[in-house]
């Protein structure tokens, strides 16, 4: 079975680079006040929960043999006030912690988002969009745990073990010595399994990251997918998808529970020792209250241990995920203003190529040399084969991609020199992809001007012919529609869009395909609105169905990177040339 891009798993497997945790502590250090607090709470929660053993140690060495009540009644006082000190203050920096991974995560996501905005057409159509998903959701995820509990945690455990170590020695030196003696041992198993561990869970990220966007891609599809019974083809690559992941997840979970397995084991043969040494080797000069609280620092010795190797992973994976996410967010965007950019004044709507070539990838070009001068309030048809470059011409109006070669100007002003939005500001644009955002009609139309009053969206309704599918609706203009307008007809879609373009009242118009799901009698109308809205304004248009152009004022059969006739409809006919084959053809049919 061929490879499709959601098979192909990302690089996370990368050396570690301190250079990405560096640049991640853009994020930290706005939230440098509670990070710090929250290491002094854990230090006293802390602390607080290591004094219980010592109480315990002496009550049973001391109080009990002396039958001193009194003593007993402190240290159980002693032990409750130290476990409430110890709760609140983790209490305290658990609020602060999840505060602070939730604040990273909205910045972090908040930069994805907003440079997503910016990025060029390109950039979508060459990456799956389901994992774009992953990386501004799961690995924002992941890091934001790493970048807040993960640095006061690896902090904490080495404070924590300092101090373990410290109380176990102040209980007793030689049993101590017992306990620290599995350390090495450990060490050694950390070594073996921990690059197996990481490994482990970053297949399985990839593998989810493939599933999601396999995922996406086949809800986006659907209605293709039933049309051509392709159900039982898609479940088999789903499933194999899914089980991918559910394997990589189940050699993670493997893998992760060596670490555990090992330090539980470890642990209780080094507490077995250490009960030995103490009741056998050290005689009986050894106290029972000083090897019960040794035993139960010995637990706890070995905790922070294996928080620090659970850390190292956890950083280790979160650098891979720092590089992809900053990755996106270094992803250059092409199509920008310029140093020195300065807003496009009011325009009349003259629009000039200026021996303007371009290409997509940098080796075929669409166009070449063009040249074309439009005068403000012209009608300008686009004709022309598949693939000729009719819809490119009008993208580098809008300036979506930037020319090689050559010049694009708006009444004389470079479009290169000006600001994106001051040039899409006066321009309405409708692509063949007529899409409907979830929410209301009206807000959908509204979106061509966010300030239009409620009558101004209905007069644009009306101009397009959509008044009257859209009164019949049950909420009328306040009806809800679903994501990509999935309650609406192709050509309802249309016409929505049409009137959310023609609500922003721009001085050049661009229509591409804008009437193509639109049946004969309701275009007819719809030409009729038109009329009285392309009065005085600069407008492309591009259709295949030629009967809908013919009065236009002039006709633009593109063909061979370039203008290969121009003309008013019954003069193209008469030269009997490549607009009159394809004209005649349609007829014909």
């Amino acid at each position: 079975m061929a490879r499709n891009r959601y098979d192909v798993d990302e690089n996370l497997e990368t050396p570690f680079n301190i250079k990405h945790l560096l640049r991640a502590g853009q994020y930290i250090g706005r939230h440098k006040k509670k990070m710090i607090l929250s290491l002094i709470f854990s230090a006293i929660s802390a602390a607080a929960g290591l004094l219980g053993p010592l109480m315990v140690q002496r009550g049973i060495n001391v109080s009990v043999p002396n039958k001193d009540v009194r003593e007993l009644v402190l240290l159980s006082v002693g032990m409750l006030a130290a476990i409430i000190v110890s709760v609140l203050f983790s209490r305290a920096r658990s609020k602060y912690m999840i505060e602070v991974g939730q604040e990273i995560i909205y910045a972090i996501r908040k930069d994805l988002f907003e440079h997503l905005q910016k990025l060029p057409f390109q950039f979508y159509d060459d990456r799956p969009h389901g994992k774009i998903l992953t990386r501004v959701i799961n690995y924002v995820n992941s890091v934001s745990d790493a970048l807040s509990n993960g640095i006061i945690n690896f902090v904490l455990e080495i404070f924590n073990l300092v101090l373990i170590a410290i109380f176990m020695f102040i209980c007793d030196v030689r049993l101590s010595l017992v306990v620290i003696a599995g350390v090495p041992l450990l060490v050694v198993v950390v070594m073996l399994v921990k690059p197996a561990q990481r490994r482990a869970w970053q297949a399985n990220s990839n593998k989810n990251s493939n599933l999601n966007a396999y995922l996406h891609e086949s809800l986006d599809g659907m209605k293709i997918t039933q049309a051509f019974v392709r159900e039982e083809e898609n479940a088999k690559i789903y499933e194999r998808l899914n089980t991918a992941a559910v394997k990589t997840w189940m050699k993670a979970q493997y893998t992760s529970n060596l670490i555990w397995l090992s330090v539980d084991n470890i642990s209780t043969w080094v507490v077995g020792a250490m009960y030995i040494v103490g009741l056998v080797m050290l005689g009986p000069a050894m106290q029972i209250g000083t090897i019960i609280a040794i035993s139960s620092y010995a637990w706890r010795f070995w905790q922070p241990i294996l928080s620090l190797s659970n850390l190292y992973n956890t950083f280790i994976n979160a650098v891979a995920y720092l590089e992809r996410i900053f990755e996106m967010i270094d992803e250059p965007v092409t199509v920008d203003d310029v140093p020195g950019a300065v807003d496009l004044p009011p325009i009349q709507g003259r629009v000039t190529f200026e021996d303007v070539t371009f290409s997509y990838d940098g080796k075929v070009n669409v166009l070449e040399h063009f040249n074309l001068d439009v005068q403000p309030g012209e009608s300008i048809a686009l004709v022309g084969p598949t693939g000729a470059g009719k819809t490119t011409v009008v993208n580098l109006i809008s300036r979506f991609y930037n020319i090689n070669e050559g010049r694009l100007l708006l009444d004389g002003h470079d479009i290169s020199q000006v600001t994106l939005h001051s040039l899409r500001s006066q321009m309405g644009i409708m692509l063949q992809d007529s899409f409907i955002f979830s929410g209301t009609i009206m807000d959908n139309i509204r979106y061509g001007r966010l300030d239009a009053t409620d009558e101004e969206v209905m007069a644009a309704a009306k101009t397009v012919c959509a008044h009257e599918f859209i009164s019949q609706m049950e909420d009328g203009y306040f009806t809800q529609v679903n994501e990509r307008g999935s309650r609406l007809s192709q050509g309802q879609r249309q016409l929505v869009a049409f009137a959310r373009t023609l609500l922003s009242d721009p001085k050049i118009l661009v229509l591409d395909e804008a009437t193509s799901s639109i049946d004969a009698k309701t275009e007819r109308m719809v030409q009729q609105g038109l009329e009285a809205l392309l009065k005085g304004r600069t407008s492309f248009v591009i259709a295949h169905r030629l009967s809908t152009i013919k009065n236009s004022d002039r006709i633009l059969f593109i063909s061979d990177k370039g203008i290969a006739e121009a003309g008013k409809h019954d003069e193209l006919l008469a030269r009997k040339g490549k607009y009159y084959h394809l004209y005649t053809a349609q007829v014909e049919d």
